[in-house]
């Protein structure tokens, strides 16, 4: 069966490099929250509650609830996008993206990040899957450990699939970094307009969809 062009290697690259240009983006710029790794925000919270800051609860809650309202507004559009769809929630990201670039340096910090974990939970709701196997570009953790696991199986076991699955993941966790370090660097001379640079991303995504489209290889 011919695989998708949605989970191809170089589609998970752009989701992976976007995704971690945008847990940088927000964390950086916006208050030291994360758009995409709600882990990182559930922790952030617990430690300034045991400190008993109580003024950071909205801080942290925002992008918290407005992720899972993003997840729920993404799997309702699922049931009611029937064609091009992975195009749509692309287009809806990058609005949400272009939004944020746009108003960022007159919009408060909460309205920000809520913007960005909707569209971080869009993402990953709508693309699960790399080479038919599940797969998440917004959280690195479980990409780590099957990193390990592949590794055993393909090098130690000997199992050419493994290896090649192996060398995958590790291209999406290079990937994730590579769009922290993009956002980490750029920063500093962009400042609230480095959200844009994410775009990039988004656009080869897109490039990739209308070329399979197309039937241009």
């Amino acid at each position: 069966m011919e695989e998708k062009v949605h989970e191809r290697l170089e589609f998970g690259m752009a989701l992976a490099a976007t995704a971690g240009g945008l847990d940088a983006y927000t964390y950086l710029v916006h208050g030291e929250v994360f758009a995409g790794l709600q882990t990182g925000n559930f922790i952030l919270l617990g430690v300034h509650l045991g400190q008993g800051q109580w003024g950071v609860l909205i801080h942290y809650l925002i992008p918290i609830l407005s992720f899972a309202l993003g997840a729920l507004l993404a799997r309702y559009l699922q049931t009611k996008i029937s064609n091009n769809q992975q195009l749509w929630f692309l287009t809806f990201e990058i609005s949400l993206l272009l939004i944020v670039g746009i108003f960022s340096p007159y919009l408060p910090n909460l309205v920000v990040n809520a913007l960005l974990s909707i569209a971080a939970a869009t993402q990953l709701q709508e693309f699960q899957k790399l080479k038919g196997k599940p797969f998440t570009s917004l959280m690195m953790t479980g990409n780590l450990k099957n990193l390990s696991t592949n590794f055993f199986e393909g090098y130690l076991k000997h199992e050419p699939a493994k290896r090649a699955a192996f060398l995958d993941t590790l291209i999406i966790l290079l990937s994730f970094v590579a769009g922290a370090v993009l956002n980490g660097f750029l920063v500093k001379y962009f400042h609230q307009r480095t959200i844009f640079f994410s775009l990039i991303f988004l656009m080869i995504a897109v490039v990739l969809l209308r070329k399979d489209r197309h039937g241009i290889r």
